[in-house]
This record gives structure tokens, C-alpha cells and sequence, in this order.
């Protein structure tokens, strides 16, 4: 029998047969990956968010409960015309205006009357004008309007009993004063040193304001005043959910399915 030729290479594998990798060897054997092991007394396992177990008190529960509940029920749109509240842009703007007109708290009033007592002792005359100040309080505001003072009103959007505004942008749309929803109560309070207010009134305002002033009215006419009666026809509410619409979808499709049959 014949030697084998010296340099003849062996037939290649399969290409089903893979020829076996070699092990990595770690770089730095300092540093070696360990897989942990979740056993009794081994690696702690990784936290896991734990929301759903929470017993939360009792009034986060009614929020929700309430929130959940004014999605699904049919809301008049007389309630509903306080979920359009005023944008973004023009709600800063009109509060940057409210912060100019910002009535005196109780240490700038303490001020105020020191100031006009030692004036008086002192023999000398004290100019009392009548500030430009913003307008609050629903029963005042409700005056303002009544007898065509008032020049903007801003009703925040959050009040509870909703009954106590519910009424004032059609009072206000009968009586031709420009009005707008704003978010919300808080701060709406805030501009009048208090923790929450109803309303707010502007029923003047000074001549380097006025140009600023007629703009931001005009704006906030064309998004309440003038689209009450359409706002007023909009139903709000009647948004089911995920398993409902769901459900509901399903439904539909077999019927579309039966009547094309």
C-alpha cells in the first residue's frame, strides 16, 4: 500500500455537524461572572413594585373611585363645559396679569394703616385713592356682574359642590362679560392670599395694562363666550372600560360578520 501524500488536508465536516467551540478563557480571573442563585439563603431577588397590595387610605380610594365613576357616567353639559379649561399660554398670561392686581395681605395692610396713623398725628393730609385690586368671593363676584362691573371673570374648574359655579357662565354669558375655566381653585387662591378661591373678577385695570389686557379678552371670548351654545351641547362622560370596549368590539365584528354573511 502507498504512503500518503504529506500535504493533503482531511475532508471538511458537514455543514448539520458544527465543529466545537473553545471555552473563553477570562480575560482578568479577577473578575470572574458568577450566575446568582435565588435560593433560601442565597441572592436576595429583585424587588418588585408592590402598588397593587397597598391598602391605600381611604380618601385616595374615593378619588379614584370618583375619577373612574365621571369617566363612565353620562355627564350634562352643563357640568361638563368645566373639564375646557383655558390653554396653557393664554392661562399664563392672564395669571401674570392677576399678579399685578394682587390684593394687600395682612402685613402690607398693617403698613399701610401705621403709615396713615403717624401721618394723621402728625398733623399732615392723607390721600385715600380706592386700589385696583382683584375681585373675590362668589357672592361679590356674582354683584360685579349683575350690575356690569366686572371686566373678566375666572371661575377655576375643581370646585366641589360644583353647584356653587355651575351657574355663573351663563350668567355671565347673559349679561355680556367675557369669562374663562381655569385649573384650578389653589391657585386661583394663591392671587388672593388664601388656600382656595371660586372666582376671581377684574372690574378695572390701568392704562399700561390696557393693550395686553384687550388681547388676552378678546382670545378668551372667542374660546367661552362665543362657543357657549356650542359647548353646550356636548355631552361628556360614557368612556367604558378596556374589557368593556373590548367586549363591545368583539360584538361588533360577529355582527359585521353575520350581515356580510
Amino acid at each position: 500500500m502507498a504512503p500518503k501524500a504529506a500535504g493533503k488536508k482531511p475532508a471538511p465536516a458537514p455543514a448539520s455537524v458544527k465543529p466545537a467551540k473553545a471555552e473563553k478563557v477570562p480575560a482578568n480571573p479577577l473578575f470572574e461572572k458568577k450566575a446568582k442563585i435565588f435560593g433560601i439563603g442565597q441572592a436576595l431577588p429583585p424587588r418588585t413594585p408592590l402598588n397593587r397590595y397597598v391598602k391605600w387610605p381611604k380618601y385616595v380610594r374615593i378619588q379614584r373611585a370618583r375619577r373612574v365613576l365621571q369617566k363612565r357616567l353620562k355627564v350634562p353639559p352643563a357640568i361638563n363645559q368645566f373639564t375646557k379649561t383655558l390653554d396653557k399660554n393664554l392661562a399664563t398670561n392672564l395669571f401674570k396679569i392677576l399678579m399685578k392686581y394682587r390684593p394687600e395681605d395682612d402685613s402690607q395692610k398693617k403698613e399701610r394703616l401705621t403709615a396713615q396713623a403717624e401721618a394723621e398725628a402728625a398733623g399732615k393730609e392723607v390721600e385715600s385713592k380706592k386700589p385696583v385690586v382683584v375681585k373675590f368671593g362668589i357672592n361679590h363676584i356674582t354683584y360685579l356682574v349683575e350690575q356690569g362691573k366686572a371686566q373678566l371673570v375666572c371661575i377655576a374648574h375643581d370646585v366641589d359642590p360644583i353647584e356653587l359655579v355651575i351657574w355663573l357662565p351663563a350668567l355671565c354669558r347673559q349679561m355680556n362679560v367675557p369669562y374663562c375655566i381655569v385649573k384650578g381653585k389653589a391657585r386661583l387662591g394663591a392671587v388672593v392670599h388664601k388656600k382656595t378661591a371660586t372666582a376671581l373678577a377684574l372690574t378695572a385695570i390701568k392704562n399700561e395694562d390696557k393693550m395686553e389686557f384687550s388681547k388676552l379678552v378678546e382670545a378668551i371670548k372667542g374660546s367661552y363666550n362665543d362657543r357657549y351654545t356650542e359647548v353646550n351641547k356636548k355631552w361628556g362622560g360614557g368612556i367604558m372600560g378596556v374589557k368593556s370596549q373590548a367586549k363591545a368590539g368583539l360584538t361588533r365584528r360577529l355582527l359585521c360578520t353575520a350581515l356580510t354573511a
